[in-house]
């Protein structure tokens, strides 16, 4: 049976010219393939930023389009997983990242509110995408998609914000917090490469609107992992493993239903393994059967020790394919990059972004 992959992308992928933008190095040291973009780096920047994502544009913020649906691919691999003792990059095996990341709660306790959405603009027009709060040094950074930030044809992505834990009619929470500099892998920045289709996104603090003297004001409510909480980061796992996966699903299934509205937060979980796509330049994926998941759920992440009471567990992947391995009905799998050392030096060198 014919099997396919759909990949939430902004835009198909067609011509690739080479990066244009001036590379912001953060840290120092950064290993070569990891790539960072300025998004909203001063002060102002990020005023722009929050002053196009008023209220009443938050409102609308749910009925913009989710990642655009891609293109078919071949089967998924039966190859055998790669060993808990190693890693594979560009076939190459590396050394195992030297360590885990710890989740963190809130700063005031409590359950953490990690997951949420990241509304952006591409070639002029609104999307978004699922994504969540990671625990890192500067306490201001998120984990997504790389579709969800950066098309490798049309450049970086504008406007770009996370909100934690959306609420109805563009209510923030727990604020909105204005995208600073985005780090991913030179191959996701170059050429689309779905081995390296996640991103890590160091933000601002974070703010809500409040009204004073009829006006919207913005008020500071501080660093966004103080507030919602970090998921830990976990990579060079072997497959099968259990993984839950999490995500706002909405765009049509393949038989052009639509039983998600993408204001839900919605999970699916069960043992994970191998999968290779050609056409996408996957070579080492990792499936998640049983998951119907549609274009919303880019960038949500998959955890792995997830405490429901906690809401907290280590990020292991990100949605990035959605598969119909059966080529009927409704959508089946998802799937996602393999954490690997290099996955872990590109979130090093985010976790440590200084923000302005």
């Amino acid at each position: 049976m014919r099997q396919l992959a759909i990949a939430a992308a902004s835009g198909v992928l067609l011509m690739l010219p080479g990066i244009t933008g001036v590379s912001h190095a953060a840290a120092p040291q950064a290993p070569d393939y990891v790539y960072s973009e300025p998004l909203a780096r001063s002060d102002a920047e990020m005023r722009k930023v929050a002053e196009y994502w008023k209220p009443e544009r938050l409102k609308e913020a749910d009925n913009y389009s989710p990642a655009t649906p891609g293109t078919k691919a071949s089967s998924p691999s039966s190859s055998p997983s790669t060993s808990a003792g190693s890693v594979l990059t560009n076939g190459v095996a590396k050394k195992r990242a030297p360590r885990d990341i710890a989740p963190t709660a809130p700063v005031k306790g409590g359950a953490a509110k990690t997951i949420g959405k990241v509304y952006f603009q591409l070639g002029g027009k609104e999307f978004w995408c699922s994504a969540s709060a990671v625990a890192s040094r500067n306490r201001s950074l998120v984990a997504t998609a790389g579709h969800c930030a950066w098309d490798p044809r049309l450049g970086k992505s504008t406007n770009w914000v996370f909100v934690p834990n959306p609420g109805k009619d563009g209510d923030a929470p727990y604020g909105v917090y204005v995208g600073s500099t985005l780090h991913m892998h030179e191959d996701w920045a170059a050429i689309g490469d779905y081995d390296y289709d996640y991103a890590f996104i160091s933000v601002h603090r974070g703010f809500r609107w409040t009204t004073e003297n009829g006006k919207s004001v913005m008020k500071d409510v501080g660093r966004l992992e103080d507030n919602v909480g970090g998921l830990g980061l976990t990579v060079g796992k072997k497959t099968g493993t259990q993984i839950n996966a999490f995500g706002y699903p909405a765009g049509a299934q393949p038989d052009d239903s639509h039983p998600f509205d993408g204001r839900t937060l919605k999970t699916c979980d069960g043992t994970t393994k191998r999968t290779v796509n050609p056409t996408r330049n996957l070579q080492f994926g990792v499936l998640l059967t049983g998951c119907d998941f549609s274009a919303g759920a880019s960038g949500g992440p998959w955890m792995l020790g997830y405490r429901p009471s906690s809401g907290l567990g280590y990020l292991n992947g990100v949605n990035s394919l959605t598969w119909n391995l059966d080529a009927v009905g409704k959508y089946d799998a998802v799937s996602s990059p393999y954490f690997t050392t290099t996955t872990f030096e590109v979130y090093d060198h985010a976790a440590n972004d200084s923000i302005t």
